[in-house]
């Protein structure tokens, strides 16, 4: 944990993520962007297509252990290299949108799977040496998967970062500010706001009153400094984009939904609900 750790704040390794990050945002936002990162699943799509290469390249160098396995073997080798693609894809743009730190780690990440790709192609191409090079190939992959499973979980890339809202708030109506203030919010302006220790937005469009949490669900970036145009609100840091009517994604790198908190005027003060709270 201690190395990874150092990754983390291994500032040379800005060297190849300065770089790596602006090759990978060439392909610009939109449909393709957004499939890679997962906008149809929900959640990221990376974790889901790196389980075919490491399930094929674990179970070659399990069939190894038996004679007169090779060809088996050597075609999922070939099936885990042909999944390892969009599999690469995707964790590329999923990274090209992280903090330094994940980015420092993940560039590592990346290293020690492309190792992994070279050693199985290496196995493919040199049959009297393939168990070997299989195995040590299943090791890098194996090192990738490590640190993939640090930035995921220790790092928190890729985790809905507004999950924990509904159980932050109470259920019911709750006094959100005094309707005079209301007239003091620029029109379609994003307003910072908190309910309780819940940061949110608030927007006023045509007498409407939206309100959102505040953190954006890709890492938390703070929506009340974003952009409000068309009815949709655009994370300042990496441009996730949600529509404030229900919360769903509109443009990733985001994959989960915004809380919208119903609105109304009661009691001299606008009031929200969360639907689903506590």
């Amino acid at each position: 944990m201690y190395l990874i750790s150092y990754l983390e704040r291994a500032k040379a390794l800005d060297r190849l993520v300065g770089p790596a990050q602006r090759a990978a945002r060439l392909l610009r936002p939109g449909r393709a962007r957004d499939a890679l990162h997962g906008l149809w699943l929900g959640h990221p799509l990376h974790p889901v297509l790196a389980q075919i290469p490491l399930g094929t390249w674990l179970s070659a160098s399990l069939l190894d252990m038996w004679p007169g396995n090779a060809l088996a073997s050597r075609r999922l080798v070939l099936t885990g290299l042909a999944a390892s693609v969009p599999a690469a894809l995707a964790g590329t743009a999923d990274w090209s949108e992280q903090h330094e730190q994940q980015m420092r780690v993940g560039v590592v990440h990346a290293l020690a799977n492309t190792t992994a790709v070279a050693l199985y192609t290496a196995s493919a191409v040199v049959p009297a040496r393939a168990r070997g090079l299989r195995l040590a190939g299943l090791g890098a992959a194996g090192a990738a998967g490590l640190l993939g499973g640090h930035v995921a979980f220790r790092q928190s890339a890729g985790a809905n970062q507004a999950e924990p809202v509904p159980h932050l708030v109470e259920p019911g109506w709750h006094d959100l500010m005094p309707v005079d203030e209301v007239g003091t919010l620029a029109e379609r302006q994003p307003a910072s706001r908190v309910l309780g220790d819940v940061p949110v937005v608030v927007i006023r469009d045509r007498g409407k009153i939206h309100v959102l949490g505040g953190r954006c669900s890709h890492l938390s970036g703070p929506l009340g400094g974003g952009d409000y145009q068309d009815g949709c609100l655009t994370c300042p840091w990496h441009g996730s984009t949600f529509r404030v009517d229900d919360g769903k994604v509109a443009r990733g790198p985001a994959t989960a939904p915004q809380p919208v908190f119903r609105t109304r005027v009661a009691e001299g003060a606008v009031q929200v609900c969360l639907p689903g709270a506590g």
